[in-house]
């Protein structure tokens, strides 16, 4: 699976979403990594299981920082700038 987003392009943007995928791996599955982890340690193909980490890292990173960024707007600030608008609307200072 390829995404190709503004937030993931530059060592910066992967570094972002290397740590947010980290965040989320740790929040939603350490008992499975730290088992799945003491099985790594005897296998032959580590580099390639390293890439393939690396790149659910980055992709869970994206899924993690997708999920942050589409907050809709706080209730009660909505209604404050639906109170700002009238008053301007009717020409009350308060």
């Amino acid at each position: 699976m390829t995404h190709s987003t503004q937030r993931g392009s530059g060592l910066d943007g992967q570094a972002v979403l290397l740590v947010a995928g980290l965040a989320d791996l740790a929040v939603s599955t350490i008992g499975s990594a730290v088992g799945g982890l003491r099985g790594l340690l005897g296998r032959s193909d580590t580099a390639e299981l390293v890439r393939e980490a690396e790149q659910d890292l980055q992709a869970r990173g994206r899924l993690a920082l997708d999920r942050c960024a589409n907050v809709p707007p706080a209730h009660l600030e909505v209604l404050a700038q639906h109170v700002r608008a009238r008053r301007a609307a009717d020409g009350s200072d308060d």
